[in-house]
């Protein structure tokens, strides 16, 4: 009996070992290949647009044509590229504002009150997260003219306000929310908008960052749905910019290569902001049912 039972403990053990370096084999091949085109991107920042033209995006090492002329066009040059890079700014932090304030209202109503249709609504919402962007895409740019709202960046932001997939991910989240938690709330005296702000919104501070991240990378990296509804230059952003800059009259890949890479850095920070909210617990500081 006790040498079965060491067998088994021993053949879990090397289940558990085998299982353990299978896992860090998988991810250790995926970090390689998401970090590949970034590395791929970087050495091109640092040489002549020229050769990108000419040999394309490689992983070849040579520092004797590395310089800096392409971060000094970046920095010091005559053109728009801050321009383009403040407005993607600007959107972004609105869109993800509005987003997660809107997105988290409906939500905790539909994880913390019953009304008449709720559970229907809330199919539609799923329904909506199986729709793609470019099914309802033509209709949004009509009705966006129809409001005349062409040319505004009320037409990039107002339409993903009430974003499903955020709306579904907080709805999850608020279900572990103690019930206990409101009414303890409501007998104090609260106001249900006084419970939303000052109870429910500092647990959902794990939530909140995940969509931070989240959408902040959808806002600053959209760019099908910009192109449609901007018209002006001044107004574009630094996708619709970027793209600007190869034409069948010129191109400009010195600015375009070192914008693209620098382009990177607003997102990489916004991560590094929010990463260690993943690990709080649901109901961080909350009483637990």
């Amino acid at each position: 009996m006790a040498r079965t039972a060491a067998i088994k403990a021993g053949s879990k053990t090397k289940h558990d070992i085998g299982g353990t370096i299978g896992l860090i084999v998988l991810f250790t091949i995926l970090a390689i290949l998401i970090i590949l085109p970034i590395y791929a991107l970087f050495i091109a920042s640092f040489k002549p647009g020229e050769q990108l033209l000419q040999y394309g995006l490689n992983l070849t090492l040579n520092f004797k044509e590395w310089s800096l002329s392409n971060y000094k066009l970046l920095f010091f040059g005559h053109h728009d590229y801050w321009i383009w890079f403040r407005n993607s700014m600007i959107l972004t932090i609105i869109t993800v504002i509005a987003t997660l304030f809107v997105s988290a209202f409906v939500a905790y109503g539909f994880a913390a009150y019953d009304f008449k249709f709720k559970n229907v609504l809330f199919i539609l919402v799923l329904a909506i997260m199986s729709v793609p962007f470019e099914v309802i895409m033509l209709p949004l740019y009509k009705q966006m003219t129809d409001w005349g709202m062409m040319d505004n960046y009320a037409a990039i932001v107002l339409p993903f306000m009430a974003h499903a997939s955020t709306i579904f991910f907080f709805r999850q989240y608020l279900l572990g929310m103690p019930k206990s938690l409101i009414e303890a709330g409501r007998i104090d005296g609260a106001t249900e908008y006084g419970i939303f702000f000052k109870l429910i919104v500092p647990i959902m501070k794990p939530a909140f960052a995940a969509m931070a991240i989240l959408n902040g990378m959808n806002a600053w990296n959209n760019y099908m749905w910009p192109l449609l509804v901007i018209r002006s230059s001044d107004k574009y952003t630094l996708t619709l910019g970027l793209n600007t800059l190869i034409n069948p009259y010129g191109d400009n890949y010195s600015l375009l290569i070192s914008g693209a890479f620098f382009s990177i850095i607003p997102i990489l920070i916004l991560y590094i902001a929010f990463q260690k909210y993943f690990i709080e617990g649901m109901t961080a500081g909350a009483v637990k049912e």
